[in-house]
């Protein structure tokens, strides 16, 4: 029975596991009037479907909602589910083929229609249609169908046994959306539904009034929310733009926000904005890692439209594990840590750096930098300077990189120690940033969003919902990288494809054992890192963001969303 007792033990005994509250604070909704957040990479869409960056992901989780959420200890706890399904209490299959949710009687949408089962399964519809794009596909990996078997119930079975079978429908990356509201709306045409995709009907504490995208979103108390009391703020403005500095001096100096998300700044920045007594900086670590992505197709502007950064063109150079490996030999992450994070970031060789049971162990060769072996290995390879310009070349190519990545002070910071490592090893870099808004926005229109990789190595952070990484490491399947006909929408960034990995994410999808579980975690983290550095990872990050002092009820989640318990959030007297 180890395959049923293992890990779904585990689960359940967290299932019930409490849910932050607003220490004990009461009254009528909308009692504390205006809320301020500001979010400096402003929100471009209100569909995590449709992007998969984090200011996307969280300012539409104060409006959409999944099934159940991951508290800021890890645990899954229900939301507009009635309980956590498991194998003791029957919501999951004793074969584990499939798992069967009930929703919460009398839920009603923000327009006052009831919420049923029929919409979950058009969430998944909408995800898994074939002729779209679904930024969320790894939470469907292995779903075989999805149900609505009553007003109230969803089954969701799966082509074979799933021992972790809370992808759909649970986090912040994969909330419910309102059959109605979304029912034109499949496959290609997802991205044309402007009213949809930018103000959703949801479940959530908070109503979208006004949204002017990448800049500032309005908001209301969501009348049909299922706690009356809830939530105490009238009103929201989730302002998006500027810089972190500017965020957080609105929060911790000035006083014009209540709360500041990624406060990506050096520490004693933070230190010098917190001595002005109007707000706190707050943070946690979870699985938030700064890295490279290499890409392994070609980006050149050469090739025609709809064939750049797609894998029917290898990358020039960047295809070669020697190359990668170099590049990442030549980084010094111990200074980067200091120079960006100080004690909120540690150096890390790892996709995966936690929970402990999924973090590898043997995967520390990055940690030291090494420029005479980055600069013997590329001389070995054949890379060399022929013609005494600082720049190696081999059959005609040149080592020369255009590193892009979003705009802020820590990144600029890394960027401009990468390019003079990476010039020690005879490697010319131009550099780019960009707007987060654009850079994370998943606008398919666009040439600078991260997923549509119109460079050779880009840098950014991202995390995964609870504590488990299967879906994570799903998103590196072959055929999920964006491409044209998917609308550029993809979690495999890098174009990277292996059968044998593909084959250790079936594995894990059916094994239940928790050390197995590991075991397979570590060596994909290994596979995509240390073995191909098709991802080179620099630094786990805490996260960090900052509150007023007069914000009541935060409680930091770096396993979900920020912003997962808005509704408990209330203004105090201080």
């Amino acid at each position: 029975m180890k395959m049923k007792t293992a890990l779904m033990g585990a689960v359940a005994s967290l299932a019930f596991a409490p849910m932050a509250i607003a220490d004990g604070h009461e009254g009528e909704r909308g009692r504390d009037g205006q809320l301020n957040i500001i979010y400096w990479q402003a929100p471009s869409i209100l569909n995590p479907y449709l992007s998969g960056g984090t200011k996307d992901l969280e300012s539409a989780s104060m409006i959409i909602e999944p099934l159940a959420r991951y508290d800021s200890t890890g645990a899954l706890v229900a939301f507009l589910a009635e309980e956590i399904p498991t194998v003791g209490n029957g919501g999951v299959s004793e074969d584990l083929t499939s798992i069967t949710w009930k929703l919460k009687s009398g839920l009603l949408w923000s327009d006052g229609s009831p919420v049923t089962s029929a919409d979950v399964a058009f969430t998944a519809e909408y995800c898994m249609h074939p002729e779209g794009g679904c930024a969320q596909a790894s939470k469907f990996d292995g779903v075989q169908s999805v149900e609505a078997i009553d007003d109230l119930t969803i089954k969701v079975t799966f082509n074979s046994p799933k021992p972790n079978p809370y992808g759909p429908f649970a986090g912040a990356q994969s909330p419910i959306i309102q059959k109605a509201q979304f029912a034109e709306c499949l496959g290609a045409k997802a991205p044309e539904c402007t009213d949809a995709n930018f103000m959703p009907i949801g479940t959530g504490p908070f109503v979208v009034t006004d949204f002017r995208t990448n800049d500032v979103i309005q908001m209301e108390a969501n009348s049909n929310y299922r706690d009356p009391n809830k939530p105490a703020f009238a009103t929201v403005t989730f302002k998006g733009g500027g810089d972190a500095t500017a965020a957080g001096r609105a929060v911790m100096e000035t006083g014009e926000f209540d709360y500041a998300w990624n406060m990506q700044l050096a520490p004693d920045v933070l230190a010098a904005m917190a001595e002005g007594g109007v707000g706190t900086p707050i943070s946690a670590f979870g699985t938030l890692v700064e890295r490279l992505e290499m890409n392994l197709t070609n980006p050149s502007p050469d090739l025609p439209e709809g064939e750049r950064a797609t894998v029917a063109h290898p990358h020039p150079f960047l295809s070669e594990f020697h190359v990668r490996h170099a590049l990442s030999m030549a980084i010094d992450r111990e200074l980067l840590v200091e120079v960006g994070y100080g004690q909120a970031g540690r150096p890390t060789c790892n996709l995966v750096p936690g929970p402990e049971i999924y973090a590898s162990t043997d995967n520390t060769g990055c940690l030291t930098q090494d420029i005479e072996g980055a600069n013997a290995m590329l001389e070995d390879m054949g890379w060399v300077d022929s013609n005494g310009d600082g720049i190696r070349e081999k059959d005609g190519v040149e080592l020369r990189i255009l590193f892009q990545t979003s705009t802020n002070a820590v990144r600029q910071d890394f960027q401009a120690l990468i390019k003079e490592w990476w010039g020690e090893i005879g490697v010319e870099t131009e550099l780019r940033n960009l707007d987060a808004s654009v850079f994370f926005g998943g606008d398919p229109g666009s040439p600078d969003t991260f997923q549509k990789f119109y460079a050779d190595v880009e840098m950014y952070a991202n995390n995964f919902d609870g504590t488990d990484p299967q879906a994570y490491l799903a998103a590196y399947k072959c055929g999920g990288e964006p491409k044209p006909d998917s609308q550029w929408q993809g979690e495999n960034i890098n174009r990277f494809c292996d059968p044998a990995y593909d084959a250790l994410i079936d594995e894990l999808g059916a094994t239940a054992d928790i050390d197995k579980r590991g075991e397979l975690a570590r060596k994909m983290n290994d596979m995509l890192t240390k073995d191909t550095m098709t991802i080179v990872p620099l630094v786990d990050r805490g996260r960090v963001s900052a509150k007023a002092n007069t914000l009541g009820g935060v409680v930091l989640n770096t396993w979900d969303s920020e912003l997962w318990n808005v509704a408990d959030w209330y203004r105090t007297g201080n």
